[in-house]
């Protein structure tokens, strides 16, 4: 399974952008697919994720209200929407397809695939 993550740039504060990941290869029927975050220094953490048919979508505190996550499984593709950006979602943004393992979706190690990573990056 490979993932490919698009969407990122430069934007003011207070700005949006939409974040796409696209899956290829076969990641089986029904899996989770979430999104990441790591800015310069920290851990990677949690933004949101959809179950496989995008019934069930958890989101980060932070991210609740501005962030919304979206499944085309069509497409084999997720969204993380992104409104109301502030400096401090400056980040590398990484989607994660979660095939195999049962753990909890906020959790990094819950996550089997792994894609490369686009960065968004919100000016003040």
């Amino acid at each position: 399974v490979q993932l490919q993550a698009s969407g990122g740039g430069l934007v003011q504060a207070g700005g949006s952008l939409r974040l796409s990941c696209a899956a290829s290869g076969r990641p089986g029927s029904r899996y989770t697919m979430g999104w990441f975050r790591q800015a310069p220094g920290k851990e990677r953490e949690f933004v949101a994720a959809a179950t496989w048919n995008g019934g069930s979508t958890t989101y980060a505190d932070f991210a609740k209200g501005r962030f919304t996550i979206s499944r085309d499984n069509a497409e084999n593709t997720v969204h993380l929407q992104m409104n109301s950006l502030k400096p401090e979602d400056t980040a590398v943004y990484y989607c994660a397809v979660q095939a195999y393992n049962g753990g909890t979706v906020v959790r990094v190690s819950s996550y089997d695939y792994w894609g490369q990573g686009t960065l968004v990056t919100v000016s003040s």
